[in-house]
């Protein structure tokens, strides 16, 4: 394409744009071209054209959805600040600070990266934070994918794959979140071909062979039906509709079915003037075919969460074949193609906003929650990719309010998606009026109510089973949170403790030398600095001794007072699984860096190589008030009797302990050990336990096991 041709083209989109433009508008549109055309000058594609071709084609695609001027603008400039130099204040002032936004949105970040996982994810999470200021870049963002997608011929294989793969993970199912089908659907198709050439030339060959031997049957089927609308005084456009290649692809791969049951599904759209009509419509294909149970969706009814909104039904048509119809009206038929764009509205003000634009904010502001929540840029995207591939429930909450989750949701992700601090504080939940797991995995139609208490903080476990990337982002963060309070808290215990071995208390220390300490150890903050403590990353007797006002070369000749352990730390004290430690036993505190204190039993072998290191240990005894819960595990040696395992789960109820884990290992022909972990309370509590034991009948040799001792 030469200049002329660029012309030409342009020209082309002047007229479209002049079809629901403005005149001034459309003239900033050519303003536009104008600037990129300088900035661009002299700059070519890998294919030899000038490079104001791909901007050029970029606006065209946005023009076919009817975004404004200023979205078009920006479609026009949108690699001038990333390729030609022009800084953003320059947009500024020749155009306004809107369309500078927007261009500097949809431009990468220019700084290297260490992979090129780290620079997708950093792109990627800068773009987001424009799109929740404006939806229009990720517009323009798309618009731009999808003509290098069509233009990727003139690059090397592995860069083709690259982008393709990019791609398929981020920008078609984002195309699909907004409802925006026709572009999710050519993304697909396009990296289809890339990623896989020889399988889509496969179906491809295979569908253009099935098309000729089933003409005639679909055929007879479409004029069936609009016969039997007619009948029902309907006027409604009834249209064939043939799957794509990937989507045969993909529900081969998935569904595990050959390329014969695929192709068999004959599908058909209906679309009519209003709502009201979609149902008659309904109940007219119902009596003409037999439809299929459970194949039945109300879309209009309850939207998908990108604003699609349609009747979905599957029959069985003429020789037992199915028949999928899709029944909607022309404008959600424009919504199911076009999604956001179909009706574009940019202002945020305006009181008629479109639900499809409503559920699209909403997603922008819980990427901005998950960008917030996230530690780095590689979990942020991992978390949007999580959530960009969901196949809905619906669920309702006690009030009558819709939720759409993904497949698997947990109570835990209802939670999360009706308020963080809902999420934060959960203790339990009712479902359907019942109390249940917040694991359980929930069903559409169900009502979830949250149960909360305040003060309650997530529970670590939650990240094995929650599915939501809102949930996984938001229970990440408040751990942090909470792991970083408890260490400060620690940490000050810890310090506190050491500064009683000088005779003296943080607050004795001059907030000049407190400054220098904090300095010298690389912390921002006091609190900083007794986090580092609390993790074990700093020895608390070392801040100690510099803290203190004599001489840095004095020495510490006492210990101090023990560390009162209450059992209530948190995650910053732990305990050695080895030798699962429970208040009566003697023990001792080993600093793990970075874990806090984990707290072992003082025979434990595990703390034997560290008595030379005495650095790193902390002596520590259990506060008599303590009232938790600690595991233990038990080695019943018992003879074969029959429920003698539920015999023992009666006794360790009864004597006010809980069973955590129970399992038998056949010993010989005669005995069998039961291997049991309970949670008690403290020694007494254990030997309480043990006393009920030993009355069981077929009871012998009880021992308490422990690896580490």
């Amino acid at each position: 394409m030469n200049t002329a041709a660029a012309n030409n083209q342009f020209t082309s989109l002047t007229e479209r744009l002049g079809q629901y433009l403005d005149n001034d508008q459309v003239a900033l549109v050519s303003k536009a071209y104008q600037f990129a055309h300088e900035a661009h000058d002299g700059q070519a594609r890998k294919s030899g054209e000038p490079y104001i071709s791909h901007p050029l084609a970029v606006a065209h695609i946005l023009a076919e959805m009817h975004m404004d001027h200023q979205c078009l603008i920006a479609a026009l400039l949108h690699d001038v600040i990333e390729d030609t130099g022009i800084p953003k204040q320059m947009i500024s002032s020749e155009f306004d600070d809107t369309v500078a936004n927007l261009v500097d949105g949809v431009s990468k970040l220019n700084r290297s990266f260490y992979t090129q996982a780290e620079a997708q994810a950093e792109n990627f999470q800068k773009m987001t934070l424009a799109m929740s200021r404006d939806i229009r870049v990720i517009m323009v963002k798309l618009a731009d994918r999808l003509h290098n997608m069509r233009t990727l011929s003139h690059l090397d294989m592995e860069k083709r794959k690259r982008i393709a793969r990019e791609t398929m993970e981020i920008y078609a199912p984002i195309a699909n979140r907004l409802g925006m089908y026709q572009m999710r659907v050519e993304f697909e198709e396009l990296g289809f071909r890339i990623l896989h050439p020889l399988r889509s030339n496969m179906i491809e060959k295979a569908v253009r062979k099935s098309r000729g031997n089933r003409k005639e049957v679909i055929s007879q089927i479409q004029t069936s039906i609009e016969q039997a609308l007619t009948t029902e005084d309907i006027v409604a456009n009834v249209l064939g509709r043939e799957k794509h290649f990937y989507s045969i692809y993909d529900k081969m791969r998935t569904q595990h079915k050959s390329f014969a049951e695929i192709t068999d599904v004959f599908g058909f759209r209906i679309v009519v003037d209003n709502a009201d009509t979609c149902y008659r419509v309904l109940g007219a294909v119902h009596n003409l075919y037999k439809p299929l149970a459970g194949r039945f969706k109300d879309y209009i009814a309850i939207p998908k969460a990108n604003g699609y909104q349609s009747l979905h039904t599957t029959l069985f048509g003429m020789h037992g074949i199915p028949i999928e119809i899709q029944i909607r009206t022309v404008e959600m038929d424009k919504m199911a193609d076009n999604g956001i764009a179909a009706h574009w509205l940019y202002k945020s003000t305006d009181e008629n906003i479109s639900g499809s634009h409503q559920r699209a904010r909403e997603w922008m502001s819980d990427l901005l929650e998950m960008q917030q929540s996230a530690g780095d840029s590689l979990e942020f995207i991992e978390n949007v990719k999580i959530d960009l591939f969901p196949d809905e429930v619906y669920l309702f909450s006690p009030k009558g309010e819709i939720y759409e989750l993904a497949q698997g949701a947990t109570p835990i992700d209802f939670a999360y998606a009706v308020h963080t601090d809902i999420g934060n504080t959960c203790v339990a939940c009712r479902i359907d009026r019942h109390l249940a797991p917040l694991s359980a995995t929930l069903d559409s139609g169900q009502t979830v109510e949250i149960i909360t208490a305040p003060g309650a903080q997530p529970n670590p476990d939650w990240l094995s089973f929650v599915v939501t990337g809102k949930a996984r982002s938001s229970i990440r963060h408040a751990l942090k949170h909470q792991q970083a309070s408890e260490s400060i808290a620690l940490g000050e215990r810890l310090l506190d403790r050491a500064l009683k071995s000088f005779d003296m208390s943080l607050a004795d220390v001059s907030g000049e030398r407190v400054d220098r300490v904090i300095s010298e150890h690389n912390a921002d903050t006091l609190d900083a600095l007794l986090e580092d403590i609390g993790l074990g990353n700093q020895m608390a007797h070392i801040i100690a001794s510099k803290l203190q006002t004599a001489s840095d070369d004095d020495t510490i000749t006492s210990s101090g007072q023990p560390l009162t352990i209450l059992g209530t730390e948190g995650l910053v004290v732990q305990y050695g699984g080895c030798c699962k430690p429970i208040p009566g036993d003697p023990i001792v505190g080993h600093i793990s860096a970075g874990r806090g204190i984990v707290i072992h039993n003082e025979t434990c072998h595990n703390i034997r190589d560290l008595r030379d290191r005495p650095e790193e240990l902390v002596a520590v005894r259990w506060d008599p008030e303590v009232n938790q819960e600690f595991s233990v595990e038990l080695r019943v040696e018992v003879e074969h009797h029959r429920s003698i395992v539920a015999s023992l789960a009666t006794v360790i109820t009864n004597a006010d302990a809980s069973v955590e884990r129970i399992n038998t290992v056949d010993k010989d022909a005669r005995l069998s050990v039961v291997n049991i972990v309970l949670a008690v309370r403290d020694r007494v509590h254990l030997a309480h336990v043990l006393r009920r034991l030993r009355t069981v009948k077929g009871v012998g040799r009880i021992s308490r096991y422990r690896t580490g001792i």
